[in-house]
């Protein structure tokens, strides 16, 4: 009986978190077509790392297209960066460039396995964020797709909502002035099966993204249907960004 009380705070905590984020998709007129931006585009040159966790169920690799024109829509002076968190270690498909044409090739279809399960994505998100060119003026910027759960040390609310290596990725991203946005996209493995999983880890993304001046997005409590509505958002947020600057 203490479990279930447990499980249905833990539940109902998550939720109340996730509402405000959840809120940012709401009403969003889904369209199956490329190029679905609505003519927005990101105003001014950031410093971006698209970071994609290789083991999400495979109809994120259908995003490819949209995440390839939003990398081409940048401003001149935009350097992008794309890389895959899976099992031991960040793979790094293209380092930060200019070439926003070869930085949109560099990105592939998902693994979609558990065997490229990181079972912790933030030491990753840390590994990536030391990459970041301390002398830019750019705004410095990750878009984690992930699932958001870090499992290495235990399935319990304390080891994953207060993962350590969560709380190291947002000191790191804090001490580097970067703002970490977020995509939730379930896993193949435990994301995909298990809510209080799903809620979890959706919890964590929102956090990180909060506390870096991010912000998170995601539809409902498990699955999500297109990219489209959130690239439109992290656009009208990362011209914000740039304003209040």
């Amino acid at each position: 009986m203490i479990e279930v009380r447990k499980f249905i705070s833990s539940l109902v905590s998550v939720i109340i978190v996730a509402l405000p984020v959840a809120a940012l998709t709401a009403g969003a007129t889904v369209k199956n077509d490329r190029k679905s931006l609505n003519g927005a585009r990101v105003m001014a040159p950031v410093n971006l790392a698209i970071l994609v966790q290789d083991d999400l169920v495979s109809h994120v690799s259908n995003e490819l297209d949209i995440t390839r024109d939003f990398i081409q829509s940048l401003p001149e002076g935009s350097q992008v960066m794309v890389g895959y968190i899976r099992s031991g270690s960040l793979q790094v498909r293209q380092p930060f460039t200019r070439d926003l044409g070869t930085a949109a090739r560099s990105l592939r279809v998902l693994v979609s396995s558990t065997s490229a399960s990181p079972y912790n994505p933030y030491v990753e998100v840390l590994e990536a964020l030391r990459m970041f060119d301390s002398t830019s003026k750019n705004p410095n910027v990750v878009l984690l797709i992930s699932d958001g759960l870090d499992v290495s040390r235990g399935f319990d609310a304390a080891s994953v909502l207060d993962s350590i290596d969560l709380e190291r990725a947002i000191a790191e991203a804090r001490r580097r002035d970067v703002s970490v946005f977020s995509f939730y996209a379930p896993s193949v493995g435990l994301t995909q099966r298990n809510l209080l999983a799903a809620s979890w880890g959706q919890s964590s993304l929102n956090r990180i993204s909060d506390e870096t001046g991010g912000k998170a997005f995601f539809q409902g409590m498990s699955d999500f249907v297109t990219f489209n509505p959130y690239f439109e958002r992290l656009t009208r947020a990362l011209n914000q960004l740039e304003s209040v600057e």
